[in-house]
């Protein structure tokens, strides 16, 4: 008889595609909000990868996901930075600009000490119109469970949803959907899942997905499935402490639950539960250790 121990079978990471903005965020914490040509000396000072896309795929690596980032990131010192900060905290990074620099945004964050509410200014996607941002190698990455788009880069988010519709088995299509973007009329007659902001309005006449998911701040969440049952999820009442970034911690947590197997309801539970660990925390990356690895 050997003594060799039994073999192992070691369950495979779940896998999901983050595809949309990266921009540093400079962040400066202040007790009071500066008024016009006046300076002001902050509390505290971070400097992170930001972004949609990129801060959902750091939450969804916390939490245990292989979690891989398609977005126009560079070869510049502001890419690197935010290349450093995503690496650093388990995000995979598929650069759709590698070797090549280009003006990534950096975003201008300021959160008020007293309420952790957040205000930014931001290019955003804008500062790469008419650069060709398009990845063209997906099929040289691990197959996602769940892919999630923020619509920053329009013909990125069209070519990864063509993509990822002729996988077989197909992933879930989630949508980040903070404000109306064009883009959205081509992805969400696909999409699975649209997480969207009590400010998203889509006109008249654009197909809807299957299922939404509608934050409303400190108010409970409301979705409805597939299947068109519709419910409520209480976010409980917490001493707020820095709300950026808590929407995207909301969606990556709800794509890493969704591609777990979990059902709408419970997937929003468990968005919920990470957002509102999120906010209790200062600064963009110090609530991650608080987060259970699943």
């Amino acid at each position: 008889m050997s003594d060799a121990p039994p073999e192992t079978t070691q369950k495979p990471a779940l896998t999901c595609w983050f595809a949309g903005l990266t921009t540093l965020d400079v962040i400066h914490r202040s007790v009071v909000r500066p008024g016009p040509n006046q300076k002001v000396t902050a509390v505290r000072q971070d400097v992170s990868a930001g972004g949609p896309a990129a801060n959902a795929a750091v939450t969804a690596a916390s939490l245990g996901a292989r979690a891989l980032l398609i977005s126009p990131v560079g070869a510049g010192p502001v890419g690197a930075a935010a290349r450093g900060d995503l690496e650093h905290h388990g995000v995979e990074v598929h650069d759709t600009a590698a070797g090549t620099e280009i003006p990534l945004a950096v975003s201008a964050v300021m959160v008020d000490d007293e309420t952790g509410d957040r205000s930014v200014v931001s290019p955003d996607a804008t500062l790469v119109d008419g650069v060709d941002v398009t990845p063209v190698d997906l099929d040289a990455l691990p197959r996602p469970r769940v892919v999630l788009l923020d619509g920053h880069h329009p013909d990125l988010a069209r070519r990864v949803l063509a993509y990822a519709k002729t996988l077989d088995p197909r992933p879930m299509i989630v949508l980040d959907a903070g404000r109306w973007r064009p883009v959205f009329a081509d992805l969400m007659g696909s999409a699975d899942v649209t997480a969207r902001s009590a400010d998203f309005h889509a006109p008249d006449g654009v197909a809807r997905s299957r299922a939404t998911v509608a934050t409303h701040g400190g108010d409970p969440v409301t979705w409805c499935d597939e299947a068109g049952r519709k419910g409520t999820t209480n976010v409980p009442a917490v001493d707020v402490r820095d709300t950026l970034g808590a929407g995207d911690a909301f969606h990556g947590a709800l794509v890493v639950a969704l591609g777990r197997g979990l059902d709408l309801e419970a997937a929003v539970e468990e968005a919920v539960r990470v957002a509102t660990i999120r906010v209790q925390h200062v600064g963009p990356r110090s609530w991650l250790e608080h987060l259970p690895c699943g």
